[in-house]
This record gives structure tokens, C-alpha cells and sequence, in this order.
């Protein structure tokens, strides 16, 4: 096994996607040619305009939503602040004096790091507990809920351990006690890792707000997107102009839109193959990685974990060492946990929260594939690994 002769083998697909070459062929004439402004009058606004109410469409389709209820944002973090701190905003200009969040302490630093600084400024925080596997118990989120609360995010899949929350039962339990309250509770879920594999049909999910990401899925970095619901509590948190319904001020990222369409048309179309493929692979993996000594899997098995989601421990073993060795004598990319935390000396709060001491999480390994990804790739990656924990165990 020799890096220079080794082309690399891409394992962090939760970290980001490479750029689709039919999306990026549909965005690329946005980038040069047909650069207009969609706010400009003249004909090239027009024409700009035109294809991104062409997007906006393929991504109502998407999530089976009218068309007025996408905004375009510049990414995940971005719609998930907008749906947190516009929601809170919205509550406490109606004269709510502390309006109350309630969430979970797996959820993305986006939306964990928003409410607490929400919190720090008066605002209630309440935790919906997980399990040993990140779940958590719709039943407990009754119990959770007062006459102040304002908004419930659960995110969709974990982009840490790959876990699956119940966001449908959550949505039922929320309208089942907006139908006694004088003001409703809003629900809020990051979709970000369940796009590429999960049904995103927001009727189904019963929520009424949900983020979504460009390059989770083979689009553009830069753009994501939010579905705010008809009528859902919502301010604006930025000034400026009057874009996306007076909710997002700024230029539009006329490309990046366009992408993001082309990306979610591409993955409803292919969806349900490509969740069978990936998961296929995933099981292929977890049942090797079981196989070694020391070896823990962390997280909920088969339907209830995303489909190209591997997450593990080698008791003993730092993750960030394994990645190390992984990149520079393997050519091969993992991660130990979320992109967005990388280089962090804490241990993951992920693992935390699922109730493991401080040495063992900083002991985790993201393991996330792709449809591009090979049986041959994923063997000569077990290969590696069990090779290198071998050594590391006989030093």
C-alpha cells in the first residue's frame, strides 16, 4: 500500500459532494453568458429571472410545496439561522416576552450554536433527549411543551451518526396541540443530510420549515434554500431589499440557484436506486468493521441510519490520528465527525450526548459514501484499516 500510486478514495460524503457534471453543465452558462440580474428590468434580468423561477419550481417539486414557499439562501447555516431567529423575531414582535426553543443536543453547531446565543439574550432553551443511538421519543415532547414555546427543530438525519429522528410523529404531536393553542408552534427541521435519501415531502413530514443544502448533493456550494409554510410566524433577520418574498435580501445567486435545481431534480429521480446501492455498501462495511477487535459501531442500524452513513470507534484509538493515517498513507478521506467542527479539541457533543465519556468521543470515525463509491475502494479501505490499527495496537 503506497499513497503516491493510490488514487484517492473519497469517504466524507456528509462533509460535501463533488459538483455533478449535468449540474454543473445547466449552471455554467448562468457564470458568463446569461449574467443579468433577476431584479434588473432589461432583458438579461429577464432571462435570469426565468431560470430561477425554473429552479424554484424544481425544488417545490422536490419537496411538494408551492413555489412561493422557497426562499433561496446561501447555504444550510444561513436557512437555519433564518428559520430560528426569524420565527423567534416574528414571536416577540407579537408581544410573546420569551418565547421558548426546544430542540435536541445532537443537532448541527448551526442550529445549536444559534439557540444558544438566542438563549444568552433571554430566550427559553429546552433539550428533547436521544438515546444510546441518538433517537429521540415523540412522547417526551409533550412533556416539553408550555404555553411559551415558539419553536420545535429536530433535524431530519444527524451529520455526525447518521441517525434518522422521527420528524412525521414529532410534526403530528405539534399540530395535534397547535389545535388548542392560541399561538402555533413552529416546526422547524435541518433536511441537509436527508435530502440525497430521504422522502422530503413537507405534508408528510408535517413541518413547517425546512433547510436544504447545494453541495450535500452534487450542487453548488453557496446556495441552499428554505420552505417556510404559507402563513408561518417568520421575519426577516438581515436588512436591505425585498428578495425572496422580503425574506432574504440580496442579490440572488442566479448560478448557484440554478444548480441547486438541476441537483434536487436529479436526486428525486434517482433516489430510491441510489439509497438501495449506498446502503448495500454500508452494510458491506459496518459487518467488516465489526470484525475488528476493539471495534465499536456507534448509532442505529439499517432503516433507521441514512444509507451511506458508517460511524465507529477503535477503543484506544484518537479518531483524529486514524484520519491522519488514513489521508497520508492511504490516500484515503474520513472524517471524525462534523466538517463544521474539524480541528476542534473538544470532543464530539454528538457523542456526548449519546452518554460516552470525553476520551471515548474523541475515539469517532465518519465513515459516508456515495454512489460513486466502489466495492473495490471500500475493501482496500478496511484493508488499511485493519492494517493500521494492527500497528498502532503493537506499538
Amino acid at each position: 500500500m503506497n499513497k503516491k500510486n493510490q488514487k484517492l478514495i473519497y469517504l466524507d460524503h456528509a462533509a460535501t459532494t463533488y459538483l455533478d457534471q449535468t449540474v454543473q453543465k445547466r449552471l455554467k452558462p448562468f457564470e458568463r453568458k446569461d449574467y443579468g440580474n433577476p431584479n434588473s428590468m432589461h432583458s438579461a434580468g429577464r432571462r435570469a429571472l426565468a431560470a430561477v423561477d425554473c429552479a424554484r419550481k424544481q425544488v417545490a417539486n422536490f419537496l411538494s410545496c408551492a413555489f412561493q414557499e422557497v426562499v433561496f439562501t446561501s447555504g444550510a447555516t444561513e436557512s437555519n439561522n433564518l428559520a430560528i431567529r426569524g420565527v423567534i423575531k416574528a414571536y416577540q414582535e407579537r408581544g410573546v416576552r420569551r418565547p421558548e426553543i426546544i430542540t435536541t443536543k445532537i443537532e448541527h453547531r448551526s442550529v445549536l450554536k444559534t439557540c444558544l446565543d438566542l438563549e444568552k439574550e433571554g430566550i427559553g432553551l429546552k433539550y428533547l433527549p436521544v438515546n444510546s443511538d441518538g433517537m429521540v421519543d415523540p412522547r417526551l415532547l409533550l412533556k416539553l411543551i408550555s404555553d411559551s414555546t415558539a419553536l420545535v427543530t429536530i433535524m431530519y438525519a444527524n451529520n455526525e451518526i447518521g441517525v434518522i429522528e422521527p420528524i412525521r410523529e414529532l410534526g403530528k404531536i405539534i399540530k395535534k396541540a397547535n389545535g388548542l393553542r392560541k399561538r402555533p408552534i413552529v416546526f422547524h427541521t435541518d433536511a441537509v443530510q436527508a435530502a440525497q435519501y430521504l422522502d422530503c415531502d413537507i405534508d408528510y413530514l408535517q413541518v413547517d420549515l425546512l433547510s436544504l443544502s447545494g453541495h450535500k448533493l452534487h450542487g453548488p456550494k453557496g446556495i441552499g434554500a428554505l420552505f417556510v409554510r404559507r402563513g408561518t410566524p417568520i421575519k426577516p433577520v438581515q436588512t436591505g431589499g425585498d428578495q425572496e418574498h422580503g425574506l432574504r435580501a440580496g442579490t440572488l445567486n442566479v448560478a448557484g440557484i440554478i444548480g441547486l435545481g438541476k441537483a434536487l431534480e436529479l436526486v428525486f429521480e434517482s433516489r430510491l436506486e441510489n439509497s438501495k446501492k449506498v446502503s448495500r455498501l454500508r452494510d458491506w462495511v459496518i459487518k467488516e468493521i465489526s470484525n475488528i477487535p476493539e471495534a465499536k459501531i456507534i448509532g442505529p442500524i439499517q432503516d433507521k441510519r441514512l444509507p451511506n452513513n458508517i460511524y465507529f470507534r477503535i477503543k484506544g484509538i484518537l479518531g483524529e490520528d486514524l484520519v491522519f493515517i488514513m489521508d497520508n498513507k492511504f490516500n484515503i478521506a474520513i472524517a471524525t465527525g462534523s466538517s463544521c467542527s474539524a480541528g476542534a479539541a473538544e470532543p464530539s457533543t454528538v457523542l456526548l450526548a449519546l452518554g460516552l465519556d470525553g476520551r471515548k468521543a474523541k475515539e469517532g470515525i465518519r465513515v459516508t459514501l456515495d454512489q460513486s463509491n466502489t466495492l473495490a475502494e471500500l475493501r482496500f479501505f478496511i484493508k488499511a484499516l485493519k492494517k493500521t490499527v494492527k500497528e498502532i495496537s503493537l506499538d
